[in-house]
């Protein structure tokens, strides 16, 4: 395989669709219908007309949905349907990722409020309230993960957030019940790898490939996987995604993760990570004055294109600007 790898699976391109005319009566019937297309995570493509990726799992879901509706007097049909004008696949994916992230806006809300209460010394029975809310709200993220067909960006940092409120839970529990915290890599270990993340690099996964090529390992290669499923192969070493050695930890993003346990010193991206969790945490931490325009300019790259190493170069020639500027600033402060 070349150094470039390309996306190891086709993204669907057959999608089931749920079409259907409710009665005017029972009233409740219209909230009923959809809530339940919520909860299968569908999305409407047109009036009346929702969407599902093509699967047995997601034609039960509708099949079931189709003969409550037909039960209450109203008209439904399945269909499976290919896009050819008016809306595009990466269109109808985009539907579902915006649905899916304004699910996990929500919970990471929750959760950082719940990291908020957690400052400071526990009683024992705080500890219990805290860790019942936590299975609470990881029931909700489970929920969503079911219904996020696409790898929404929005997971990775409800992951990392909860794995932090883990993390403090855990800090007062006996030594000898806690996890062993990922311990720091020097670049020399890290290079020789193949660094594998999900399909449709955004500004955190553009940032960290720009962060592996320029300091760690000129020679990196790269592989775009599907957000579910991937089981990764002797050498790979995964970055901004499920289960991936180097992903959101706490409130921080992947890039700073990858930063801080690389051990890179170099002046210029610690600013860089700051620009990069405001970016793609939303939370303003760091109010980087720059993050804005960094923002509409990588959001215009990926309009652009969908090849992935088209998209990681165009977006490190920005970086390298960044790292430049950042850099000078430093060197005139001496």
């Amino acid at each position: 395989m070349s150094t470039q790898e390309t996306r190891v699976a086709a993204l669907p391109e057959r999608w089931l669709l749920l079409i259907h005319q409710l009665p005017a009566k029972p009233a409740y019937l219209r909230v009923k219908v959809w809530r339940r297309l919520q909860a299968l995570g569908a999305v409407a493509v047109k009036n009346s007309v929702y969407a599902l990726p093509a699967g047995e799992q997601g034609q039960e879901d509708f099949d079931w949905l189709l003969k409550e509706i037909l039960a209450e007097g109203g008209e439904a049909l399945v269909c499976e349907a290919r896009f050819i004008d008016g809306l595009s696949d990466a269109e109808v994916r985009a539907l579902f990722d915006a649905a899916r992230d304004k699910d996990y806006a929500a919970l990471a809300k929750d959760v950082q409020a719940l990291a908020k209460r957690l400052r400071g010394r526990m009683a024992q029975e705080q500890r219990g309230e805290a860790k019942a809310e936590l299975a609470r709200l990881k029931e909700r993220q489970a929920e969503i993960i079911a219904i996020d067909f696409f790898g929404a960006e929005g997971r990775q940092s409800v992951d990392g957030l909860i794995t932090g409120i883990e993390s403090r839970l855990e800090e007062e529990m006996p030594q000898s019940t806690r996890r062993t915290p990922a311990a720091s890599q020097a670049p020399a270990d890290l290079r020789g790898r193949v660094w594998v993340t999900r399909q449709g690099v955004h500004v955190d996964r553009i940032a960290c490939a720009w962060l592996i090529r320029r300091f760690i390992d000129p020679k990196a290669q790269f592989k775009f996987v599907p957000p579910r499923g991937y089981e990764p192969e002797p050498g790979e070493l995964r970055f901004d995604m499920f289960a991936a050695e180097f992903t959101h930890e706490g409130d921080r993003c992947s890039f700073e993760v990858l930063l801080a346990r690389s051990g890179l010193k170099e002046p210029g991206l610690g600013e860089i990570a700051e620009i990069v969790h405001d970016i793609d945490l939303k939370d303003s931490k760091f109010a980087r004055e720059e993050a804005a325009g960094l923002k509409m300019l990588i959001t215009g790259i990926c309009a652009d294109t969908t090849e992935e190493e088209e998209r990681l170069s165009r977006g490190a020639r920005l970086f390298d600007d960044l790292f430049a500027i950042f850099s000078r600033k430093r060197a005139t402060r001496k």
